[in-house]
């Protein structure tokens, strides 16, 4: 179960350029299974439960006015499944208080990450948004029509069409949602690698 910019496309989406968010997360399945039952010992109610701490988490990302509320939401709940061995020790009350405060700390993070990237900006010209453009569309155009479509359709639309669509997708594919999340994750670090090589090699 659950749902994981760069230049902005007509028709695709942005990928955050946020480098302390995590892309490579192994989150098992043992491990999420672990967490699916921390948070309910049915696993449909836990399903449940799931997106709507999720939902909670990209409302209040959304209200403090993060520009990725659900990939913010996204790294709240993987740390939460990360440290779960250590918090089963020692957290005593319902699951979905925990977040909270994971919340806060990362929105600190991502508040600390805007201001330094915001002030780096006036300090230095801004790269050429077309090099950006053309380093996007060669990358996209080397991975596998495949991955491609499913990244352009994982971030297609906004808020409540984006999780539309992502839920259509995953029942097209016939996996579950948060198979699918670590899928597309896994293409977005790529894309970005590939988009970093191809300005390095440009601006060399």
């Amino acid at each position: 179960m659950g749902t994981l910019k760069q230049p902005d496309l007509p028709g695709r989406t942005n990928f955050p350029d946020l480098p302390w968010l995590h892309n490579d997360w192994n989150l098992s399945p043992e491990l999420f299974d672990a967490f699916l039952a921390w948070l309910h010992t049915d696993r449909d109610q836990a399903g449940r439960r799931y997106e709507s701490i999720r939902l909670r988490l990209i409302k209040i990302f959304t209200c403090r006015g993060c520009t990725c509320p659900e990939d913010l939401a996204d790294e709240t709940i993987n740390r939460v499944i990360i440290k779960l061995p250590q918090i089963r020790k020692g957290y005593q009350g319902d699951p979905g208080c925990y977040f909270g405060g994971v919340a806060r700390h990362v929105f600190q993070e991502y508040a600390r990450q805007m201001r330094a990237r915001d002030f780096q900006r006036r300090l230095e010209p801004a790269r050429p948004r077309e090099r950006e453009l053309a380093c996007l569309d060669e990358c996209l155009s080397v991975v596998s029509e495949g991955q491609r479509a499913l990244i352009l359709r994982y971030y297609e639309g906004e808020k409540r069409i984006r999780i539309q669509n992502r839920s259509s997708l995953a029942h097209e594919l016939r996996v579950e949602p948060n198979a699918l999340r670590i899928k597309a994750h896994r293409i977005r670090a790529a894309l970005q690698r590939c988009v970093g090589d191809c300005l390095a090699r440009c601006a060399g």
